[in-house]
């Protein structure tokens, strides 16, 4: 940022460095030309033809200069045909003309015909009255003093601009020191939290950096709870695979008969519990990708053949919003409505029915079936780990033990209603609706 501004600033100062000094030189030497051309002028207006056709001043001219040999100031009349007419200030020198040619107007150029004393030369073609001949009159002026005077603009406005660039590159240094210091804090603050002396960013910042220090405290808090949150999941799974594993060591220590048995009615129970808990950890560790938006309609009709293929006596018909979109990753929404149709298809009896219901707030997913339904105060009981109503059907019953806990962590639920249309059980899962 210092560097991006010191590069502006010294551009701007010299380009407007450059305009200034043409200003002023232009100015300084418009202000030189002005002389010369007043005393052009004076000659002009005083000269006359004498008798015997040369030209003289009915009036001597007014700077003494002309009259001082060498002073630097010098006018010459020449003529074509005639001896030059010139100032004492030339003495024995004269002002030759580079190029012959008659200038009607006023010309102004640099000479060098004199090698130690550069000249400004102001000339221009008349003709007088009682006179045929072009008169060139010109005056020139020893032009060191417009070139210190030059000279000494551009020390000023060097120096000047230099200061300035200094004052102001340094301004920009100190800005960006002190708007950027809180970031410095910011650092020092993170460097304590990864040492354990603090856990969040207390110390009070500008502005223009809080909301950044409130997202980071606000990542901080949520890698917490999902830390939290894997913690416990952790410890319930030790805690589950506990007993089962007491079990098979108990049956295997006492040499009992019915080892296969308990090992592989244990080992069932491992790994519905396995399963459990990896399906809650995936639905945990996507729940913080910011993209998670998911489609409904194609997850349905992707289950919907799916579960043609296992059940081809069920029919499956789904209606609804087919727009509808959840903020829920697409693998756990196909997850979820997986499980609750495949229920609908093997607990009901031929016939499941899927509404996509988009509300203000959540997208709701109405799952019916034509089965004999469940009681009212067995539907709670359903949502425990390995709870089955029909055992005479092959499943683990942790199909609404995940289904709740995945909709539970993208902040959703699953509630248990009775079927008005089919007659069975009716499965509400509410999402929530994806904001465009």
């Amino acid at each position: 940022m210092i560097g991006i501004a010191s590069a502006w600033i010294i551009v701007l100062l010299l380009g407007g460095g450059v305009a200034l000094d043409r200003v002023l030189v232009n100015a300084v030497t418009r202000n030189f030309d002005n002389q010369l051309e007043y005393a052009l002028t004076a000659m002009i207006a005083s000269a006359e033809i004498d008798p015997v056709g040369e030209v003289y001043f009915n009036r001597p001219l007014g700077d003494q200069r002309f009259l001082e040999p060498n002073s630097g100031l010098y006018w010459q009349i020449s003529g074509e045909g005639h001896d030059d007419f010139t100032s004492r200030s030339l003495w024995d020198r004269t002002l030759e003309q580079v190029v012959p040619h008659d200038d009607l107007g006023i010309h102004l150029y640099d000479s060098d015909h004199f090698p130690e004393e550069p000249l400004r030369v102001v000339e221009r073609t008349v003709t007088l009255p009682d006179s045929d001949v072009k008169w060139s009159f010109r005056v020139a002026q020893n032009r060191e003093g417009l070139d210190a005077q030059v000279r000494e603009i551009r020390t000023i406005v060097f120096n000047s601009f230099l200061l300035l660039a200094v004052g102001l590159i340094g301004m920009a240094a100190l800005q960006t020191l002190y708007g950027l210091w809180p970031l410095r804090k910011i650092r020092k603050a993170i460097s304590e939290m990864r040492n354990g002396q603090q856990s969040r960013v207390t110390e009070p910042m500008p502005n223009e950096v809080t909301p950044m220090v409130d997202e980071l405290n606000e990542l901080l808090e949520h890698n917490e709870r999902q830390a939290e949150e894997a913690r416990r999941h952790a410890g319930n799974l030790a805690h589950a695979l506990k007993t089962p594993l007491t079990v098979i060591m108990n049956s295997a220590t006492a040499k009992a008969d019915d080892l296969a048995d308990t090992v592989i009615r244990e080992s069932g129970i491992m790994r519905r519990q396995v399963d459990h808990h990896l399906a809650r950890a995936r639905a945990v560790g996507r729940r913080g990708q910011a993209l998670s938006r998911s489609r409904v309609w194609p997850s349905l009709q992707a289950v919907e053949r799916a579960v043609g293929r296992l059940y081809k006596h069920v029919r499956i018909d789904i209606d609804g919003d087919k727009n509808a979109e959840v903020c829920v990753e697409r693998q756990d929404l196909d997850e979820m409505i997986g499980n609750l149709v495949e229920n609908a298809a093997k607990y009901g009896g031929g016939s499941v029915f899927v509404t996509v219901e988009t509300g203000d707030e959540f997208v709701d997913l109405l799952i019916e079936d034509d089965g004999v339904g469940i009681p009212v105060e067995e539907r709670e009981r359903l949502f425990n780990r390995g709870a089955r109503l029909d055992t005479s059907k092959p499943g683990t019953g942790l199909g609404l033990a995940i289904v709740r806990d995945v909709a539970e962590i993208y902040q959703g639920n699953v509630s248990l209603d009775e079927s008005e249309d089919l007659g069975g059980l009716m499965v509400r899962l509410s999402l929530p609706k994806s904001r465009n």
